[in-house]
């Protein structure tokens, strides 16, 4: 299988446990500290190409020296980078002191994922990969992006896309160009729930089918997953794991989700598929944990 991921790449500072922060000038010792590459684009190629997808990935870095240790940890699990852009804005980041139950607040810095010359994109590569990920369409102008994945659609590719803002209507609004050239739109049940104000999880799925998606395969945490079309509705259970760090795992979900469905799984058992590769994990820290391929997830 042969895909593109397209969109926010970040590199991520992690720290656990982190239950609180200290007052003042105070300092706690944590039982690790480590960075990974990860965004809805980066951490998500990367899982693909551990599932044995010959990756690329597109979208912008800064000129300094955390792009360059996002480049080289993208290169390291075989994710192609020729793509990345360099532009006058600092490599995105984020600081997550990952607490004992795994939650992961937060400290962003959206920096190179906003500038992003749309205009520049790979015609060529996107048109000619088996499948297009896009990674924060929200970032990315969704107004002017629309007319390119229809493009990218005409030519065979199928596209997928997941959202890095929290969901509201507001953001619904100006993503909506976008989600009628989707196939796949994997958020969260927050989000979800959020753009549509629908308590219940499958009609909320169905209002963003009647936007223009085609499938709507949301994940709901140790819930599993729920998988939506127009005509039915499937859900893929979550598998029993211990909880060390939730960063990364909507991400390899969708990465699971995809290169399933490449190899033909249908949409249920390709959900379980993600929830398997997230699972995986969520056992560790960062959203490059774990050594697994396609079929050690499958067997």
């Amino acid at each position: 299988m042969r895909v593109a991921t397209f969109g926010a790449h970040v590199l991520d500072v992690l720290a656990q446990p982190v239950d609180e922060i200290p007052d003042g000038q105070g300092a706690a010792l944590v039982r690790d500290i480590r960075m990974s590459a990860a965004g809805p684009a980066g951490g998500t190629a990367i899982t693909m190409a551990k599932l044995g997808a010959e990756v690329y990935t597109v979208g912008a870095i800064g000129a300094d020296d955390p792009g360059d240790l996002l480049t080289t940890m993208l290169n390291r699990y075989g994710v192609n980078t020729d793509h990345l852009v360099t532009v006058d804005a600092p490599t995105s980041m984020s600081m997550l002191p990952i607490r004992s139950n795994g939650d992961r607040p937060a400290l962003h810095l959206p920096g190179a994922n906003l500038a992003y010359p749309l205009g520049d994109a790979p015609l060529e590569l996107l048109t000619g990969v088996d499948h297009l990920h896009i990674g924060a369409p929200e970032l990315l102008n969704p107004p002017e992006l629309a007319p390119l994945l229809a493009d990218v659609r005409a030519a065979g590719t199928t596209v997928s896309a997941d959202i890095l803002a929290d969901g509201d209507p507001g953001l619904l609004a100006w993503i909506e160009p976008v989600l009628a050239q989707l196939d796949y739109l994997l958020p969260n049940d927050d989000q979800v729930r959020g753009f549509t104000g629908e308590d219940d999880l499958v009609t909320a799925c169905r209002r963003l089918i009647d936007c223009g998606v085609a499938c709507v395969a949301v994940t709901a945490g140790a819930d599993g997953a729920h998988v939506v079309t127009a005509d039915d509705a499937e859900h893929a259970p979550a598998r029993p794991v211990t909880v060390v760090d939730t960063s990364g795992c909507g991400d390899s979900f969708s990465a699971g989700f995809i290169v399933a469905r490449g190899h033909d799984f249908g949409l249920r058992e390709a959900a379980e598929i993600g929830c398997a590769v997230a699972g995986i994990v969520a056992t560790g820290l960062g959203s490059d944990h774990g050594d697994f391929t396609f079929s050690s997830v499958t067997s």
